[in-house]
């Protein structure tokens, strides 16, 4: 059995890379919808529908556990598609998950009341959908009392990663660093909330300084899965890996390869 992979882009590549390498043995399916991208500056109706679509499309394939690995559609689609739609022989999990469990130090099947943590100011970067969802905010409320998460959103930044624009998208990312170093100007931490920024995570660095913590989400993923899959053997394959999009293939599979710095091809969903 496959575990799937969805992404509205190829940001999500860094976590298959990510968990691709920790874990050789599982197969993936990996789903760009490229034709709708990006969510970030889509509505909460628009994202469910598109993230359900394409999650169906990865059942469809042979994924009984399906990752989103995209922040946009956790926060805005994730609750309710497992309150409303997910199948009961199904798993569909986000990125925020194993996040906040490393910020806060504590397992997700810890229902203990929250409590206080040693980090009190924290940045989020993410898309502007994800930043108006307070998704981040909610979830990481439920594990910890007195955290001041200071949201800025990253417009732009992804567009210009997906075009191969590393030039803009770094002058981009400094950009919305001071923006976000003039409403929290120490920030003990800061959260890349969105599985393309760990490209540009160097520059992120650089710009909010060495003293600042920053969390990246692919590696934390990947361990999170491993946790799970230790748990659930049978999910275990062959290490073969696929990769889908919904739009031009031929284009996909040219900027996936600039992507990652490897060549990858991806087929017609």
């Amino acid at each position: 059995m496959a575990v799937g992979i969805f992404d509205s882009g190829l940001g999500g590549l860094t976590v298959w890379d990510a968990v691709q390498t920790q874990l050789p043995e599982v197969d993936f399916v990996y789903l760009a919808d490229s034709a709708h991208a990006p969510y970030g500056v889509r509505n909460a109706d628009d994202i469910y529908n598109l993230t359900i679509a394409a999650t169906q499309r990865l059942f469809d394939a042979g994924c009984d556990l399906v990752i989103l690995a995209c922040n946009t559609a956790s926060a805005a689609a994730l609750r309710r598609m497992q309150e409303n739609w997910v199948p009961s022989d199904k798993r569909v999990l986000g990125v925020f998950v194993p996040l906040i469990e490393a910020m806060t130090e504590r397992h997700w099947g810890d229902n203990s009341p929250p409590r206080e943590v040693d980090l009190k100011h924290v940045a989020l970067f993410a898309t502007p959908a994800t930043v108006a969802s307070r998704a981040f905010q909610r979830e990481l409320a439920f594990r910890a009392i007195g955290v001041d998460v200071e949201a800025q959103a990253c417009g732009g930044v992804v567009d210009a990663i997906e075009d191969g624009d590393y030039i803009l998208a770094e002058a981009l990312v400094r950009s919305h660093v001071d923006a976000l170093k003039r409403k929290m100007p120490h920030p003990e931490a800061a959260i890349l909330g969105c599985t393309h920024y760990p490209l540009m995570q160097e520059t992120f660095q650089d710009a909010l300084g060495a003293d600042v913590k920053v969390f990246s989400q692919a590696n934390l993923v990947a361990r999170s899965l491993s946790d799970y899959l230790q748990r659930h053997p049978k999910m275990l394959g062959n290490g073969q890996a696929a990769f889908l999009t919904t739009g031009d293939p031929k284009k996909v599979s040219s900027r996936a390869t600039q992507f990652l710095r490897r060549p990858l091809t991806f087929q017609a969903a």
